[in-house]
């Protein structure tokens, strides 16, 4: 009987600690997350290659609507701001997109950034859970500096500012 109720307190332990972990976000100063994108279209990347730069991690999807939205913010200012910035890193992640899928949305959007593919949430699932679009912006020690969730132009414009001041 003492090994039941050992074994249940176990349980009961293990569940309510997955169950705390399953809501949060990642909070501000916290080091990124550790991930890997294949694409045949833009090569592999590694999130151990990007230290010592200031990265911008954004997730989306191609029927999301206020992605579009934000996605053509960063292809009309951010991108055209600092893609020639060897500072600074833009990792546009398709959640739940292959390459292919993300080849013909951008023949459909000309967007020039790269879009990296995460057909089974590998790379999301280390940021978050659920909701898009996610932005989260990493200073060059790999901490970060600020996040956010959805999209709206007050948002975009912070974001901008805390690029300006990462670099």
């Amino acid at each position: 009987m003492k090994k039941f109720a050992l074994l249940l307190a176990v349980m009961f332990f293990t569940v309510s600690l997955v169950a705390q972990q399953k809501g949060k976000e990642l909070a501000l100063g916290s080091t990124m997350p550790q991930f890997r994108l294949n694409s045949s279209v833009y090569g592999d990347l590694n999130s151990a290659d990007l230290k010592g730069k200031v990265v911008l991690v954004s997730m989306f999807a191609t029927w999301c609507g206020p992605c579009q939205l934000e996605l053509a913010e960063i292809e009309k200012e951010l991108w055209p701001k600092y893609k020639d910035n060897a500072g600074f890193k833009l990792v546009v992640i398709g959640r739940e997109h292959t390459d292919a899928q993300l080849a013909d949305y951008n023949r459909k959007k000309g967007f020039t950034f790269p879009l990296y593919p995460d057909p089974k949430r590998g790379a999301y699932s280390k940021f978050a859970e659920s909701t898009i679009p996610r932005a989260y912006l990493y200073n060059k020690d790999g901490k970060l500096v600020y996040s956010s969730i959805g999209y709206s132009k007050d948002e975009f414009a912070k974001l901008l500012k805390a690029i300006e001041e990462a670099l």
